[in-house]
Formats: structure tokens, sequence, C-alpha cells
């Protein structure tokens, strides 16, 4: 009741243009996109046609079989999925995210959502996918962890921010990279802490955006190297 009182007072003392129309954002649940947008987006419903291993849309029918891209073959991660498609209402909460550690209530309810749907009976340890020292000095905060934060809130699960670390600092990927330069640029590029921490675990390894998936896959290898017994991947969005 006190959401409903307050939300549409806020929209007057305080009004935000929506990101991607002329609207007003009218519920802080909603963060920076108003609900009429958030009602047009779309999500993974689990009735299109996508790969069984690293999550990559095929076809908007719904699938007879299962389907393998054959991209992700050689990938080190059990199984990867997205809540949406990396477009509109997500691409600009996504950016956002990046620029202020702070996810939407209506997000982070539709990464449960998919946990549930996907995870639930087999994860022990979210973990979330580390930034660089030098990006974490840039930023300020990890994006990915926000994710896992608010993720663990709604399932009692524990996170572990620390294990999982990027040793070395690598160069955005851009959108105009190829599978094989994305690969080649996080080869060996995080380690594991404290393998105590992961060894045994069934991990949910968690960031905001998957594209080619060679930086979720050098993770997942990581932590395998050092005990995890499997790790799957869940992120806000697919892109490519």
């Amino acid at each position: 009741m006190l959401q409903l009182l307050t939300d549409p007072l806020l929209s007057l003392v305080f009004p935000q243009q929506c990101s991607l129309c002329p609207s007003i954002v009218d519920r802080t649940e909603d963060g920076i996109v108003c609900s009429a947008c958030w009602s047009t987006a779309k999500t993974f419903t689990g009735l299109e046609t996508i790969c069984v291993k690293c999550g990559a849309f095929l076809s908007s029918s719904e699938p007879l079989f299962d389907v393998f891209c054959h991209a992700c073959s050689d990938h080190f991660y059990e199984t990867a999925r997205a809540v949406a498609p990396y477009e509109g209402a997500f691409a600009k909460t996504i950016l956002h995210l990046k620029n202020r550690p702070v996810l939407p209530a209506r997000v982070a309810d539709l990464v449960a959502w998919h946990f549930r749907e996907h995870f639930i009976d087999e994860t022990t340890l979210i973990v979330p996918v580390p930034l660089s020292r030098q990006r974490m000095r840039e930023r300020g905060f990890n994006q990915a962890e926000v994710i896992a934060k608010a993720l663990a809130a709604r399932t009692s699960l524990p996170t572990d921010g620390l294990s999982l670390i990027r040793r070395s600092h690598t160069a955005m990927h851009r959108a105009g990279m190829d599978t094989k330069a994305r690969q080649m640029s996080v080869k060996n590029a995080f380690e594991i802490k404290r393998p105590r921490r992961v060894a045994g675990h069934s991990i949910l390894l968690v960031d905001d955006v998957l594209t080619s998936g060679a930086t979720a896959s050098a993770c997942a290898k990581a932590l395998k190297q050092k005990g995890a017994d499997r790790v799957n991947v869940l992120t806000l969005a697919r892109a490519g």
C-alpha cells in the first residue's frame, strides 16, 4: 500500500522521463523504463527455439526437440540462460546498471523467476563474473554482483564475490569482435583465490549480458579446475 501511495507522489516531485518514450516513469520498481514500455518488452518464455546449452536464440517457433547451435560445444559451463534478448527496456536498464548499482525490482523478480525455472534444483552457490581491478576502480562496483545479491535476497542462497577473480585487465569486447577474438581476450584471465569455497559446489555464474559465451566459459573453466561440480550461467540478457 505504501508503494502505491508513494510512487505517484515521487513522479510528481521527481519526474523522470522513460528512456524509451516520452512518458513519465511512475513506479520505482520499473527503474528508468515506464510500465507501458515494460509491457511490450520481450522475454524468453521457453516457447522459442534456443540452443539447449548456451541459450542462443534460433527461432521464434516452439521447439519439437533439443537443438544445439554447436558454436558453444567447447564451452566449459553446463547450461546458459538469459532473461531476455539484449534490446529495448532490458538494454537500457543494463546500460544504466553499469553506471549506477541499482537493479529495478521488476528485473530482479524476473531473474528470480528464470532461476526457479532452470536452476533451482542444482544450485548451491551464486558467483558473479568479476571485474578487473582497473575496471572496478573506474566503476566503483561490479554490476554482476548487484544482480547476484538481488537474486540471493530472493532465494536465500549464498553468494561469493571474492573467490573468482579476474587477474588481468582485458579490453571491453567490441560488437564486431568474432568468437575467436573474444576467446583469446579472456584466455587465462580468471583464477580462484579461495579454492575451498568453490570446491564441491554447483555454481550459478551471474552476469549482465552473454554474447559469445567466451567470458562465462573461461570463468567456468577456472571454477571447475578448482573443484566446482557444475557451473551454469544466468544473465539478464542475451546479445548476438
